[in-house]
């Protein structure tokens, strides 16, 4: 179970971590979490709200007690997807809740996604920190795109505390749709679109995203030393969803999440979702590896529960190292094609146009394409974007 401490800070330790921030940033890649003095002045004397989870911590300590021993009035938590403490499985419901018997922790993962004018009606400024994955059908952006956009529509400053992201450097994959748009994915980007978090938030302001061409007033507290590159290494703890327990399972995430659109399981209700990849229906031959999905952490119903499943395990550096600079889709093509003809038919899910992005991938892998020819497809879509994109990148 993902574990964070909840702690009271005296003024010593406040500002001890203030100055530390300053060598930090000297030696190693540090979030923006940490830029206290960038931010905290916006703070003060204001009525905060705060979207936050789990990885939203400066060391061990989450920013809402930071804030809390700082003096800052923080009036509403908003929760994304998994909830505050980051407990719930993929797709759950997250429901209204107090912290600490005080503040209200609002959901932005219910059947509202978006923030209600009357909760936003006292609120000044908005703090966002989540530590995002930076993949398009992760919702944490989503979520980003409707906090924006209420915080334009009733005049709130919103302050992005930017956070390293393991895919920043690269961009790959088809570009999303107009017509397939919905929570996993917003906007006309491709599965990887090489941006952390903050520089995303920029994309969606400066290109008009939001709905009547509406314009938050935006900052983005940048992260300090800190390259597209450097974050493969960095190890994200708290991890930022259940089932995203590893560096591992994150580098392979853009990949395997394809197959959440088929008939295929990821290894929720095992041990290592997402590093690992399997069917009953498979071909023990082929495929030599097993597992048994139960209920756990993260996973209360998986797929397949309690039947035995014939893939493949991912955990090595070997495999890990293919998902680290490409969207892989060797996974998906090669199941696809040991999947016995009965089962193909069904193979697609209506869910794997929206993660595609287009209703083309699902045709190319049937119809046989190979892998080449399909990533030919993506070429004028991705170099479009890419001169977009250039317009707000923060980092080398």
């Amino acid at each position: 179970m993902i574990k964070f401490k909840y702690m009271k800070l005296d003024k010593s330790i406040l500002t001890l971590l203030m100055i530390t921030f300053v060598y930090a940033g000297s030696f190693a890649q540090v979030p923006g979490v940490y830029d206290l003095n960038n931010y905290f002045p916006f703070l003060k004397n204001q009525n905060v709200g705060l979207v936050v989870n789990q990885t939203s911590v400066l060391d061990d300590v989450h920013l809402l007690d930071t804030l809390i021993s700082l003096g800052v009035n923080i009036v509403s938590i908003f929760s994304p997807e998994h909830g505050f403490s980051g407990t719930l499985n993929a797709g759950e419901y997250v429901n209204d809740s107090i912290y600490n018997q005080s503040i209200p922790i609002i959901s932005l993962y219910g059947k509202n996604k978006k923030l209600k004018d009357r909760d936003l009606h006292n609120l000044d400024v908005i703090l966002f920190d989540i530590q995002d994955v930076g993949v398009r059908f992760y919702t944490y952006i989503s979520t980003l795109h409707y906090v924006m956009e209420g915080c334009a529509k009733n005049n709130i400053k919103l302050i992005v505390l930017d956070r390293l992201n393991p895919h920043a450097h690269y961009v790959d994959g088809p570009v999303l749709k107009k017509e397939y748009f919905s929570f996993v994915g917003m906007h006309s980007v491709p599965i990887v679109y090489g941006m952390t978090i903050g520089e995303y938030a920029l994309m969606i302001n400066g290109e008009g995203w939001l709905i009547d061409n509406l314009f938050c007033d935006l900052s983005v507290v940048k992260n300090s030393s800190y390259s597209r590159y450097s974050a493969i290494d960095y190890d994200f703890l708290p991890p930022p969803s259940p089932n995203l327990r590893t560096m591992n399972a994150v580098l392979l995430y853009p990949s395997l999440c394809l197959f959440e659109g088929t008939l295929i399981s990821v290894g929720r209700g095992s041990e290592t979702p997402f590093e690992i990849f399997g069917a009953p229906f498979l071909n023990q031959e082929v495929f030599s590896f097993s597992f048994l999905p139960q209920p756990n952490f993260g996973s209360n119903d998986p797929k397949y529960n309690n039947k035995l499943c014939y893939g493949r395990s991912l955990k090595s550096n070997a495999d890990t190292c293919l998902s680290v600079d490409l969207l892989n889709l060797n996974y998906l093509i090669y199941a696809y094609q040991n999947t016995p003809d009965n089962y193909k038919s069904t193979f697609f899910n209506s869910f794997f146009n929206k993660l595609a992005g287009n209703n083309e991938l699902k045709q190319q892998i049937v119809n046989g394409l190979d892998l080449l020819s399909i990533r030919r497809s993506w070429e004028s879509d991705l170099k479009e974007f890419k001169a977009i994109r250039s317009k707000y990148l923060l980092y080398d």
